[in-house]
């Protein structure tokens, strides 16, 4: 395999954006998506499965990446629903997909597909990590198996889109955050603060992409609509693509503009800051454990992301 492929599992609770991220790792042309692993999120967890399936039957690759199903609640709390996804594919009634789930359960897919190739594999984490937090104590050396782990979520010491504290992933199972920020990967995140700011499309540029004349472009547009009546609801005009620039950016580096080495830290213990995610960057006072994405190439994103739908599935 080329070296600028990266083999990649993805961890998804799937509403749209999510499979707008699947659609990256299952087309990009430097991207291998080797699985799909399901884990309790946005929407209820058997249709983010039925989601997961669709989007992989929408870009042509029925029955090629490996479906696993994994946590349907968090570690020790009740599973909270994102009320911004609808059912995440829009609220429309596709034809469904053939492909059914794999029978090996997500956390014992982790850790066998990173045993059997180590220091080969990236994880992308774009919803809460109990998928991954369950590998972590199923074999204690995973994290160091791991070639990178890229998640999606924490809000940089800032408002959070759940409370005042926290944002989604990491206020669903911030048990989780804290034992995979401490488990010792090779860690990047993106939060929801630089992806609302950085990587929000216009409407403008969403009409650009109702115009493409295919399948798959169609598919975005119906699926991403309730994300963009929500937004406007809390005053963003536009839709938000956390999920898919992280995993672009795991493909295209070159987006990446800027990245500090941070120390991060998620709340467990107070109801009031539940899933608060500290960075700290004094490396004096705490070792940094993770890099953070500063800045990104917002009109790259766009411009790589209408790239992949203009050109479809795979031949």
């Amino acid at each position: 395999m080329p070296s600028d492929i990266r083999r990649l599992i993805i961890d998804t609770d799937t509403a749209a954006d999510d499979s707008f991220a699947l659609i990256v790792g299952l087309l990009h042309p430097r991207a291998n998506l080797e699985a799909v692993t399901i884990v309790a999120g946005n929407v209820p967890f058997e249709q983010q499965v039925q989601n997961a399936l669709l989007t992989i039957k929408k870009t042509g690759r029925e029955g090629e990446v490996p479906v696993h199903l994994g946590a349907r609640v968090p570690l020790t709390r009740e599973w909270v629903e994102s009320k911004a996804h609808g059912d995440g594919k829009g609220n429309h009634d596709f034809e469904a997909s053939t492909q059914s789930p794999s029978d090996e359960a997500a956390a014992h897919a982790l850790v066998r597909l990173v045993d059997e190739n180590p220091g080969e594999i990236d994880i992308i984490a774009i919803g809460p990590l109990t998928n991954i937090a369950t590998a972590v104590m199923l074999d204690r050396d995973f994290a160091k198996k791991v070639r990178e782990l890229w998640i999606m979520g924490g809000c940089d010491n800032s408002v959070g889109n759940v409370t005042a504290a926290a944002e989604y992933n990491f206020y669903v199972d911030p048990e989780a955050a804290d034992i995979v920020l401490r488990a010792g990967f090779e860690t990047t995140i993106a939060t929801w603060t630089l992806t609302l700011a950085q990587a929000t499309w216009s409407d403008e540029q969403l009409a650009e992409i109702a115009k493409i004349d295919n399948d798959l472009a169609r598919y975005f547009t119906i699926v991403n609509k309730p994300n963009i009546e929500y937004n406007k609801t809390h005053g963003i005009m536009g839709s938000t693509h956390p999920d898919s620039v992280t995993a672009m950016m795991l493909v295209r580096p070159d987006l990446v503009k800027a990245r500090s080495r941070k120390f991060v830290a998620v709340e467990t213990k107070s109801d009031l800051t539940r899933g608060y995610s500290l960075f700290d960057d004094r490396p004096e006072r705490n070792a940094p454990n993770a890099t953070i994405i500063d800045e990104i190439d917002s009109l790259g994103f766009y411009e790589a992301y209408v790239e992949l739908l203009e050109t479809g599935p795979r031949a």
